[in-house]
């Protein structure tokens, strides 16, 4: 995944949602592993994206299966 600005997953906010950015780049707020995706192929990345790759993700205030 050379070349892809690290993503990274902020915390979960109080109302729920998980901001996420990559780069200097905000991409929005998921509440959920397929919004993720939805913004990362927006930004021309691949839906194939390792999620446990930490090299690529940087999953802040808890992994894929925390959302809120």
């Amino acid at each position: 995944m050379s070349g892809i600005p690290q993503i990274v997953v902020h915390p979960p906010s109080p109302s729920g949602g998980r901001l996420v950015s990559m780069g200097a780049e905000t991409l929005g707020v998921a509440y959920g592993v397929v919004d993720l995706l939805e913004f990362l192929v927006r930004a021309g990345v691949s839906a194939d994206v390792p999620l446990d790759d930490p090299e690529v993700i940087d999953w802040r205030g808890g992994g894929p299966g925390i959302w809120s």
